[in-house]
């Protein structure tokens, strides 16, 4: 590196500081996911979506630090040795003003949780986002991985996303088009800040919402499991084929359990963690789920492979996003600082 990285960090801390925004170094960041287990980050900034921008163009300065924008981390898993680079948390607000209602388009920041926009689109009069209220996750992060559930997703409503890059520095906003979106994922990088997003919504009465929203609360409740977990880990091999679960309860892996980490008894396509677990355990079962199922049925679930500095595996086949260091034992499979798999790795031509 061209200055030593505590250096850097410290440049980081001083320019957080000039911007009027938290930052904190050595940051745990199990307590930054649902899972809650791996190690520390070297630095973690948090932003509001207005000041995104400013983040990213001084962070861009600082080409050789690694860069993870984290929503509310449902769908990460951080190594036991951490995270050697810096965060950006983009805070989302919560109150009546959290979302704006154009005509038929909700406009929302991208730190807002998915169950406040459903809540308060609802409450605005405005449907079709309902479903957003079982995603535990944020309305950035959503658009990343187009979250979806209850036969919709992200790309049913969404306009456009307001883009940053902590790369370029670089704001853009993007149609819905030019994002890449396919299913899970999106040619968004682990360095791209979702500032905001546009959402096309139709007229709802509030009642009729609200008896949406609770029926869908009631279902997740009825059927999926409580806790320390990611949600679904493996996607559905196809059409036609049994579902991710149904395979691993034909190989009569509930309960399976590596350490503190375990197969779901509720649903076999959650691993739960319970205190004193490590990313280890998790990545233990994970493998030992792959390699079983693939061995009754000829099916593999892509299953985190680890290493390397840093780590974002998110092949396509697998829901769960890992961010590892090296590990001795596991292999490599893909940089975070590439773009993951996806139909428009440049955004549409319009890259940032």
């Amino acid at each position: 590196m061209s200055m030593d990285f505590s250096k850097q960090i410290g440049h980081i801390v001083s320019g957080c500081e000039m911007l009027h925004c938290d930052v904190l170094v050595n940051v745990s960041m199990a307590e930054r996911t649902t899972y809650g287990v791996g190690g520390s980050a070297a630095c973690l900034i948090k932003t509001t979506h207005e000041k995104a921008h400013l983040v990213a163009a001084m962070l861009a300065t600082f080409p050789e630090v690694p860069v993870l924008v984290l929503g509310r981390g449902s769908n990460l898993l951080v190594s036991d040795e951490g995270f050697p680079g810096v965060v950006v948390v983009v805070i989302g607000a919560t109150g009546a003003d959290a979302i704006t209602v154009e005509n038929d388009i909700v406009i929302a920041g991208g730190g807002l949780l998915m169950p406040v926009l459903a809540r308060r689109s609802v409450a605005a009069s405005r449907g079709g986002l309902e479903w957003c209220v079982g995603i535990p996750g944020t309305v950035g992060g959503a658009v990343r991985m187009n979250a979806g559930g209850h036969g919709a997703d992200m790309i049913a409503s969404l306009v456009s996303a307001d883009v940053v890059s902590c790369r370029s520095g670089q704001k853009k906003t993007i149609a819905a088009a030019d994002l890449g979106l396919h299913f899970r994922g999106s040619a968004l990088s682990p360095q791209h800040i979702v500032a905001s997003v546009q959402l096309r919504t139709h007229q709802i009465t509030p009642e009729a919402g609200t008896a949406e929203i609770n029926a869908v609360v009631a279902w997740r409740r009825e059927h999926q499991p409580g806790g320390r977990n990611a949600g679904s880990v493996f996607v559905n091999p196809g059409e036609g084929a049994d579902s991710a679960g149904a395979l691993i309860d034909s190989a009569r892996l509930r309960g399976f359990t590596v350490g503190g980490a375990q197969v779901s008894e509720k649903h076999a396509n959650f691993i739960q963690v319970a205190d004193g677990a490590t990313s280890r355990d998790v990545v233990a079962v994970m493998e030992h789920v792959q390699d079983t199922v693939r061995s009754m049925h000829g099916v593999q679930r892509s299953v985190p492979a680890f290493p390397m500095p840093v780590m974002q595996v998110m092949t396509g086949k697998h829901r769960c996003a890992l961010l590892v260091r090296c590990s001795e034992n596991h292999r490599e499979l893909q940089r975070s600082d590439e773009p993951r798999e996806s139909p428009g790795r440049d955004l549409g031509h319009r890259s940032l």
